[in-house]
């Protein structure tokens, strides 16, 4: 799966939408009218730090199983050491991926979430840079 070019996160505005307090019930409905609450900003809800945060598009279907899809765009926070079955956003041999970070005995792979996609075995020769960790993923309801 690769990736657009990153958004920076200086580039971002402010948007209060109004939050309902009550919880969305998947069944009988109710007016959501008497719950309004106070706006909430979804950067403030979203981004914990946003001098190392910054967003990126989705491209390709390798992490399909992990419910990112083509055109989602991911936070990713660059201050979070990457961990075992962490997803993250790297690069590999100069190209950006987004791919779950394996560490199993000293050795680092790369999975996709797409059993049509094969495991990335990181060896020296290869340049890794992890860029972050996936915090969020947006996407529209399908």
């Amino acid at each position: 799966m690769s990736l657009s070019t990153p958004i920076p996160f200086e580039k971002r505005t402010s948007l209060r939408l109004p939050l309902v307090s009550a919880s969305v019930e998947a069944g009988f409905p109710s007016s959501a009218d008497d719950h309004m609450e106070r706006g909430i900003d979804l950067n403030e809800e979203l981004i914990r730090n946003p001098a190392a945060t910054f967003l990126v598009r989705v491209m390709g279907e390798s992490m399909r199983d992990a419910g990112i899809h083509a055109g989602d765009v991911l936070i990713v926070d660059k201050s979070l050491t990457p961990t075992d079955r962490k997803i993250v956003v790297a690069m590999i041999d100069g190209n950006f991926t987004v791919k779950r970070f394996r560490k199993t005995n000293e050795r680092i792979f790369l999975e996709a979430a797409n059993t049509s996609f094969a495991p990335i075995e990181v060896v020296e020769e290869q340049g890794l840079t992890i860029w972050g960790a996936v915090t969020y993923i947006i996407h529209q309801a399908r």
